[in-house]
């Protein structure tokens, strides 16, 4: 068994702020496997289903963010798994919009519910970082977070979350590499290229086959000038060069 947690805020108030991408990522991986409806558990929300053969318990605090260890530390004491068996998704205003990384145990960042979930099972857990972006000044990270997402980032966000959700199973398996690429190449393939970072590799010209490199290049035929030739040519194209 493992747990996935997604972060973020309880209240309709703060469903579409940029701290709340964990929220909505489990939101997706319910939906996409066909999920149990939500219980109240653990000081949180629980879906039970299964993502590539392995039973997983997805748990979305509701203790809010500063406290999201209370909540996910309960649920792993009770099914008596440990820091390993835990995934957690949450936004990183580190990685530009729509980059995800993937790595296990690290520091907070400075991100309060990362920090609270130390306190509570320690560092050695899979982090799902979801990029958000940075509003460029320390003084606007509160309010770019707490803020909504705006329109123009539903299509981004919109293809991230299903990437995600399609793509959970390898998380389930431990794939890590496989799960960023995946992701990678889903934003590449359907979203309008923003700049050469975003481009994939241009493809290699077709290489000529072998008989065609070796094969000599033949000089274009003369036409002739004068004789019959040429006076049938001159009857049938009216002279034209």
């Amino acid at each position: 068994m493992l747990l996935f947690a997604g972060l973020g805020n309880p209240g309709a108030k703060y469903a579409n702020h940029r701290h709340n991408v964990g929220f909505m990522a489990a939101d997706a991986i319910a939906r996409r496997h066909s999920f149990s409806p939500w219980s109240k558990k653990f000081q949180g929300l629980i879906a039970e289903g299964t993502l590539a053969g392995e039973k997983i318990i997805l748990i979305k605090p509701q203790t809010f963010m500063n406290l999201s260890g209370q909540s996910v530390g309960e649920a792993l004491r009770f099914y008596k798994l440990d820091a390993s068996a835990l995934t957690v998704l949450y936004d990183e205003i580190d990685l530009a919009a729509g980059k995800v990384r993937v790595k296990v145990g690290g520091g907070s960042g400075g991100h309060n519910g990362i920090r609270s979930l130390e306190q509570h099972v320690g560092k050695d857990f899979r982090r799902v970082r979801i990029g958000v972006g940075h509003p460029g000044v320390k003084e606007m990270v509160h309010g770019h977070v707490l803020g909504d997402f705006a329109k123009s980032d539903r299509e981004w966000l919109d293809v991230l979350l299903d990437t995600i959700a399609d793509a959970a199973g390898l998380l389930a398996k431990g794939d890590d590499n496989s799960f960023m690429n995946r992701v990678t190449l889903a934003l590449r393939d359907k979203l309008t290229p923003m700049g050469d970072d975003d481009r994939p590799p241009p493809k290699a010209p077709k290489a000529q086959s072998h008989v065609r490199q070796a094969r000599p290049q033949q000089p274009a035929a003369k036409l002739p000038e004068t004789g019959p030739m040429a006076a049938m040519l001159k009857k049938l194209f009216g002279g034209k060069g």
